[in-house]
């Protein structure tokens, strides 16, 4: 398993006008790039595919956050902020057992959903990106 490694400062959204981000209300301290789900009592939590209440993942926190303060989620689109110069174009990522992350390898915890992928931009070095897009009528497995 490798998790992706993420730069809080660096964590932005590539294309911001064609990218679906809805603010919510975190119910912990959630950092920039980390991987947050929805709570029962309507707050964003951080996520974790070994937790059972936290495993269905909603999207990447655009920015770090207090408890019961407001974060912008990308829920679907292109981001900046990941290291994934090990990690070809077009594979796809999961959420990690490791609180906020996600990684390059399916099965963790049984958790095998895509939840993004590596992509290229369309610069001359084919920058790679993180395309989130979860879906959101899935139950994961």
């Amino acid at each position: 398993m490798a998790d992706i490694v993420v730069t809080a400062a660096k964590v932005s959204p590539v294309y911001p006008t064609k990218a679906e981000i809805y603010p919510f209300i975190a119910g912990v301290t959630i950092t920039a790039g980390q991987v947050v789900y929805l709570a029962t009592d309507g707050k964003v939590g951080v996520g974790e595919a070994d937790q059972a209440a936290k495993d269905q993942p909603l999207g990447i926190a655009l920015q770090g956050v207090g408890a019961w303060q407001a974060v912008d989620v990308l829920i679907r689109g292109h981001v900046y902020g990941f290291t994934l110069a090990n990690q070809n174009y077009g594979i796809p990522l999961y959420l990690s057992d490791t609180a906020g992350a996600m990684t390059d390898t399916a099965g963790e915890s049984t958790k095998n959903q895509i939840m993004a992928r590596v992509f290229p931009l369309s610069d001359s070095s084919l920058t790679k990106v993180v395309f989130i897009d979860i879906p959101f009528a899935t139950e994961y497995a």
